[in-house]
């Protein structure tokens, strides 16, 4: 898949209040990546959508998309294409009349319509269901109208904002593989917001993690997962989110904190770790456990083990993983600090005298 630029958003901003909108948002996106704009509620990843899509004008900032400026083009000048959280379809007209309406309007040929259309019908695999209202369909195949409505447009850009929210868990694993599927078939470029990390860690090449209307890290989702840039990003993404632990848990002076992926995290006998823990309760998942565990006063973290683990609540333990495996954080940024400070305690050798039994060695 070709990587060359394609988009580019350079300074964006458009502020509805203090606390909302987007504020200086750079960003470039090679032509046929998958892009997901993922953050919290409010974080201006919808706001920055229809930026693109010239539903909202920026206060300030340029975009473009394959060298030409569109700022203060519109919607329809773009050549692009967006699919909703709601479906948007028009209940009176059958799926064929959906997915040609844009076309029809554009005055494109009968021929070249029909043509369009049978192509977008087996690629969604709606073929069969052309003459069906979408009273008669399901949430799914309502979504691959939609999809197929944009798939005809044929234009290099898609947006597309929070699509799956309205269908169940089920569903949404099933649409989801089917836009990726999609998308890499037509080599389209495509925007996608959503706030479930899950879509994001899974359909994304490039993951834009947004904060209180500003870029935190974008980055490719196993960089942002391994390395994640902030706190923020490290609390953010993963399940069980990651926990800022001061650095003084660890025998470290210096004015940092520390977080721990669950699954990084082995239970050892009372002294034999690095943190003294005790287990406030588990979750049992199937695959997996969720083991609760209270670190300190008012801190506390999650283990994630395989399989089904026997520890009782109130039991005490010890926690160990790699020394790799400790992200540090500055305390009042939040920026990542890589190396840390300096070594902590309790990556001394197991045989090197240490100040506790909470900061012993592996």
């Amino acid at each position: 898949m070709s990587a060359s630029p394609f988009l580019t958003i350079k300074g964006l901003s458009r502020r509805f209040s203090a606390r909302s909108g987007v504020g200086d948002v750079s960003l470039t996106i090679g032509r046929g990546q998958f892009v997901v704009l993922l953050g919290p509620s409010g974080c201006g990843k919808s706001t920055t959508l229809r930026l693109i899509a010239g539903l909202e004008t920026p206060d300030a900032g340029r975009i473009e998309m394959d060298g030409r400026d569109i700022t203060a083009l519109t919607p329809s000048e773009r050549g692009l294409s967006m699919v909703f959280q709601s479906y948007a379809l028009f209940p009176h007209l059958d799926v064929a009349e959906n997915i040609v309406f844009g076309l029809k309007v554009r005055g494109v040929p009968r021929a070249e319509r029909r043509q369009r259309l049978d192509e977008a019908l087996a690629i969604t695999g709606l073929e069969g269901l052309e003459d069906r209202k979408p009273a008669k369909l399901s949430g799914g195949q309502r979504q691959r109208v939609a999809l197929a409505r944009a798939i005809v447009a044929n234009h290099p850009l898609c947006l597309m904002d929070e699509p799956l929210s309205n269908l169940d868990a089920q569903l949404r694993h099933s649409v989801r593989q089917d836009i990726r599927a999609l998308q890499k078939r037509l080599g389209m470029t495509v925007i996608y917001v959503t706030h479930d990390q899950t879509e994001a860690m899974s359909m994304a090449d490039l993951v834009v993690l947004m904060r209180d209307g500003r870029i935190e890290q974008a980055a490719s989702p196993a960089e942002i997962y391994e390395k994640p840039a902030t706190s923020f990003a490290a609390s953010f993404i993963g399940s069980p989110p990651m926990v800022m632990l001061p650095a003084q848990l660890l025998g470290d002076a210096s004015d940092a904190v520390f977080a721990v992926r669950g699954e990084d995290i082995a239970l050892r006998p009372e002294g034999e770790g690095r943190l003294a823990a005790q287990v406030i309760e588990q979750e049992f998942l199937g695959a997996e456990t969720f083991v609760h565990l209270d670190v300190a006063a008012k801190a506390r973290l999650t283990a994630r083990l395989p399989g089904r683990s026997d520890v009782a609540p109130g039991e005490r333990l010890s926690l160990d993983w790699p020394a790799e495996a400790t992200h540090w954080f500055d305390r009042v940024s939040g920026r990542r600090i890589d190396p840390p400070i300096a070594p902590s305690p309790s990556d001394r050798p197991r045989s090197a005298p240490a100040p506790s039994s909470a900061a012993k060695g592996p």
